[in-house]
């Protein structure tokens, strides 16, 4: 999509983290303390990134998993910004940023997927 049609898709903050790299700030996404079940998906395009049962409270004030859904969902990369260097979480369909991830999280991993609240959407599981 263009950017023209992104911004019309999406919701500012949305856009602002998406496409733009934004960040959230801490303790303010609707997803950080959220603890019911079921699945989180890309806000961009749809795809399956995360279920609420690999979700921790990290206490960094971020959505926080220890694994993904489907490992091929998502896409690691380096990110050399702010004179740091981390590793960036995006989409791997739609290519949207999602956040970074960590190497202290929980076992089984030891990874801490740290994913900005306002590039998800909540699916909840269905009783």
């Amino acid at each position: 999509m263009t950017e023209e049609e992104w911004k019309s898709k999406l919701s500012p903050d949305e856009y602002e983290i998406l496409r733009k790299k934004g960040t959230e700030r801490a303790f303010t996404g609707k997803y950080w303390n959220l603890t019911d079940d079921g699945t989180y998906k890309c806000a961009g395009c749809g795809a399956v990134l995360f279920s609420s049962t690999e979700k921790f409270e990290s206490g960094c004030g971020w959505p926080s998993f220890w694994e993904t859904a489907d490992s091929t969902a998502i896409k690691i990369t380096k990110d050399y910004a702010y004179g740091m260097v981390r590793e960036e979480v995006t989409c791997a369909k739609c290519g949207g940023h999602l956040g970074h991830v960590f190497d202290d999280g929980p076992a089984p991993t030891g990874l801490r997927y740290c994913i900005n609240s306002a590039s998800l959407h909540f699916d909840k599981k269905k009783k």
